[in-house]
């Protein structure tokens, strides 16, 4: 259904709250589903993709109560094996259960919306194997026949995405002698998330590291139960920040941790290089924009997911941006860099595929329907050029309830 997107007259100015970290949502889920004993999670996202992560873990036999209010209590039990169980487009999903299943007691059946059958998965699977696991086919829908658990060393190419090292890092303290995980392709998308997964790891007496830039350790042993709460998603907070960058004015966003893990927290120094004043003020991420929005020359490779923002901000921005180091999104949710090229397009801004990213030269978005491609952070991008662009529309709103239910309501309050 098409859905028309709000236009600001002026400059912007308001405060959002935003939910919690998808990321650390659904890691902190499935730590607490292998945990010693019961534990709370507050501050957990409600979305699509996290409902999905506790569909999963019921299914393999873990309890879970939603209290509400972003409160989940999880209690372990046994792994059990025998369901199917739905990823829909959730990367989370789709990568950190099926290591899960070494631990299960019989097969388990992923299966998936139609799209993610276009997502990478034979590193995630390759890797299941090498410990003894059985799986029939590299994409969705595959089925994880477990054999007796193992560690031992898996060496994979991760370079389509950093889930395929962190998912199987969540369960290798419970795999017999631990487990290494080495990265034997070119490049490595994302680190900070791999950083993520063995700080929380730690943070539950698990004996987690980087040993060097391409392998990771965890020794055996126990993961201990832990009452944690969710960060802000900082990648989702930035499409609001964004919104002063486009029009002018402030937005503040309060729980912007300055230490968080999340590659997110780059947004602030991105938005400081096109020309925008930040900072960080008793809590809250604070971004205002006096002067004009400039282009910049980016690597993104560490923060992939600020990708569809930061080229909405570059397609009003003066001159000519350039963000590399994004090759990798061609297999999220869609080729987001196919589909970011297209859009741009749309609204007669002039763009450019490079081989890891792409080329604008800023201008002014004319209005169009955009499509969304299922991805919600297509939805950011469009949002942002709608701001500008009068008339503009969408045509899958509701695709934006992946990690972000409220964010309809929430932008038009705020623009």
């Amino acid at each position: 259904m098409i859905t028309a997107l709000p236009h600001a007259t002026g400059a912007v100015h308001g405060s959002v709250v935003v939910p919690g970290s998808k990321s650390e949502t659904n890691r902190a889920l499935v730590l607490a589903a292998l945990g010693d004993g019961p534990s709370t999670v507050t501050g957990a996202l409600k979305s699509r993709d996290s409902d999905l992560m506790l569909e999963a873990l019921a299914s393999l036999g873990v309890g879970i109560e939603d209290q509400g209010r972003g409160t989940i209590v999880v209690t372990p039990g046994p792994i059990r094996g025998g369901g199917t169980i739905d990823c829909g487009l959730a990367g989370t999903v789709m990568r950190f259960i099926p290591p899960l299943v070494l631990l299960a007691d019989a097969p388990v059946t992923f299966v998936g919306d139609p799209h993610a059958s276009e997502r990478p998965m034979a590193g995630l699977l390759d890797a299941l194997r090498q410990l003894g696991a059985t799986v029939d086919s590299d994409r969705l829908p595959f089925t994880v026949t477990p054999a007796e658990p193992r560690g031992g060393t898996v060496s994979i190419d991760a370079s389509p995405s950093s889930q395929f090292v962190s998912g199987p890092l969540l369960v290798g303290a419970l795999l017999p002698g631990g487990l290494t995980v080495r990265h034997v392709g070119d490049t490595l998308p994302s680190r900070p998330h791999i950083a993520m997964t063995t700080a929380m790891l730690a943070d539950r007496g698990g004996d987690a590291r980087e040993t060097d830039e391409r392998t990771w350790r965890v020794d055996e042993g126990v993961i201990g139960a832990l009452d944690s709460r969710v960060e802000p998603d900082l990648t989702n907070a930035s499409v609001f920040l964004s919104a002063a960058a486009v029009r002018g004015g402030e937005v503040r966003v309060p729980g912007w941790s300055a230490d968080s893990a999340q590659p997110g927290v780059l947004f602030l120094d991105v938005a400081r290089r096109m020309g925008c004043e930040t900072e960080l003020a008793e809590g809250a991420a604070v971004l205002r924009r006096t002067g004009p929005l400039r282009g910049i020359d980016v690597d993104l490779a560490e923060a992939s997911e600020l990708t569809c923002v930061v080229a909405a901000l570059a397609a009003v921005a003066d001159g000519v941006s350039t963000i590399r180091g994004v090759g990798h999104i061609r297999g999220h949710e869609t080729d987001r860099i196919a589909a970011l090229l297209t859009e741009l397009r749309r609204a007669g801004i002039e763009a450019e595929e490079l081989p890891d990213g792409l080329r604008i030269t800023g201008g002014t978005p004319r209005a169009a329907v955009f499509e969304t491609y299922a991805d919600h952070r297509m939805v950011h991008f469009a949002a942002l050029l709608g701001l500008v662009a009068e008339g503009s529309s969408v045509t899958d709103m509701e695709c934006v309830s992946k990690t972000m239910p409220h964010f309809p309501t929430d932008w038009a309050e705020l623009v």
